[in-house]
């Protein structure tokens, strides 16, 4: 999923970038509260990881632009300014979650993996797909009783496809989904990253988990008298090399 991190302190910033990266998120970031604002109306994101101290625009005055302006995006106050009255006050503003620095990276992912579950109406943090079930607490996959290993793109493609059951996903919304700014997709990055999930989560002889709708895009679709999705034909592109899977304290 594609977050927005606005941090003034350049080695925050890079140290949740990094982490959130290795995580499998796409990570777009801003210095301070204009470009985080002008960022935020200008793309849409799963999560904004917002500090209050922030140059130009302090996050509340952010957080209330973009609350005045219909944004409904999940947003999450990240700051230094533990007293009760700055928590609540941020709270009563629009914000959705609160965590104070120091904080560890673990409890930031499990945070913002709960917005993005709340976010798709998802209470329950292990969603099927058939016999395909994913954890999005643990961020593992396994389909029956076997454990699938995919790179944290995969994993991300997989969550975005599957939190959407039913549901056409265009070509358009996985690549803003899965590459933020940094990253300028080739002609064939989503065909390829399909047929490299393809690859991982289906089995021989049965229908394939991701389904094609050829010139629209792609779905998960579960039969609702087999539980097993429809049968689909396989892209023939190339899988695409992907980053580790690992995150960092901060």
């Amino acid at each position: 999923m594609r977050i927005l991190v606005v941090e003034d302190s350049r080695r925050m910033r890079q140290a949740l970038t990094i982490g959130l990266r290795k995580s499998g998120f796409a990570v777009d970031t801003a210095e301070d509260g204009e470009e985080g604002l002008w960022m935020a109306e200008s793309n849409a994101y799963a999560v904004i990881v917002l500090d209050l101290m922030l140059p130009k625009l302090d996050g509340l005055t952010v957080l209330t632009r973009l609350r005045d302006k219909g944004r409904n995006v999940h947003v999450l106050i990240l700051t230094a300014r533990d007293a009760v009255e700055d928590r609540v006050r941020g709270l009563q503003l629009g914000a959705d979650d609160y965590l104070i620095k120091p904080f560890a990276f673990e409890e930031l992912q499990a945070r913002i993996q709960a917005l993005v579950r709340r976010a798709h109406g998802v209470k329950n943090p292990r969603v099927a797909v058939g016999d395909l079930t994913m954890d999005l607490a643990a961020r593992s996959v396994s389909r029956g009783a076997q454990p699938l290993a995919l790179t944290p793109r995969e994993y991300a493609l997989l969550e975005l496809l599957a939190l959407h059951k039913g549901e056409l996903v265009t070509r358009s919304e996985i690549e803003h989904h899965i590459y933020d700014e940094r990253v300028e997709p080739a002609s064939n990055v989503v065909e390829a990253a399909i047929y490299a999930l393809r690859r991982k989560i289906d089995v021989e002889g049965q229908p394939s988990i991701v389904t094609t709708r050829r010139g629209m895009g792609y779905l998960v679709e579960v039969s609702p008298k087999c539980e097993s999705s429809e049968v689909s034909e396989s892209s023939s592109a190339p899988a695409t090399k992907t980053d580790a899977a690992s995150g960092p304290m901060v």
